[in-house]
């Protein structure tokens, strides 16, 4: 696949080095389970049971894979190894890639990302903000390609709490910590991604529930009755999902070793 565009002031910042290299190769049992095609209805954990997905109570749930759900939502679930990642390079990961230069989103996947802009920079950027709350209540706009072509996306970043969470699963063996969101885009989705210590890394555990939009301080279901997400727009996000979270594997040690110091 091409790779998107780059400036020339992009070519020559740092971390372009990482823009050049091949994408890292998505595991064959994840492409398998791609083509394989949708999962079971009834595995798809209901975004209800969210507080189960922190603790780390999903048997008998899909963990990595994608589907429709009988009530007609969708879902996208992924587990996501990262050899020698830290809880602490993802916590500052998230907020570095939305400000600054664009290039910071398009190392993270070259072929689809364009950019992811944060509507509150000067907070995202105050150092006395805890790095693991620098996405709380800051929208990302973001321009990216997950299956059908470049499309705008608003991803709305919460506090886990008003997100509906238990705060008192962060910080635990099964989640370490996490970052949640609304995505407005052409069809609503929450999203969230958790991690914690896993051998010599990270597990990283990625959900998201697909026909759900905000509403009145809390996440209601965006579909009318009898209306069905199509399997193409899952099987999409988890083709995209695969992708950029196995490249973000790969580069994340360095580009933090190199980059930390700076927001």
């Amino acid at each position: 696949m091409k790779k998107v565009g780059v400036s020339e002031e992009e070519k020559r910042l740092s971390y372009y080095k990482y823009f050049e290299q091949p994408l890292a190769e998505i595991p064959k049992e994840k492409i398998d389970i791609l083509n394989a095609g949708p999962a079971a209805p009834e595995t798809g954990m209901s975004i209800d049971d969210k507080n189960r997905f922190l603790a780390g109570d999903y048997e008998g749930f899909c963990t990595c894979g994608y589907g429709v759900r009988e009530d007609g939502t969708g879902f996208v679930c992924n587990t996501t190894y990262m050899p020698g990642v830290t809880s602490e390079m993802l916590d500052w990961w998230f907020p570095w890639h939305s400000v600054g230069s664009d290039l910071r989103y398009k190392i993270w996947d070259p072929e689809d990302h364009y950019f992811a802009r944060a509507d509150r920079v000067d907070y995202v950027c105050d150092p006395n903000v805890p790095m693991n709350e620098k996405t709380w209540n800051v929208n990302h706009y973001i321009m990216e390609d997950v299956g059908p072509g470049p499309e705008f996306l608003k991803l709305c970043f919460k506090n886990p709490k008003d997100f509906g969470y238990d705060p008192s699963l962060i910080g635990t063996e099964n989640c370490s910590s996490m970052v949640c969101a609304i995505g407005e885009s052409s069809c609503a989705a929450a999203m969230t991604h958790k991690w914690h210590p896993y051998k010599d890394g990270v597990l990283f555990e990625s959900r998201f529930w697909i026909g759900f939009r905000w509403e009145d301080g809390k996440i209601v279901k965006a579909l009318p009755e009898g209306v069905r997400i199509p399997d193409i727009m899952p099987k999409g996000l988890f083709a995209h999902n695969i992708k950029e979270f196995t490249n973000l594997a790969a580069i994340l040690p360095k580009v933090y070793e190199e980059e930390k110091d700076v927001l």
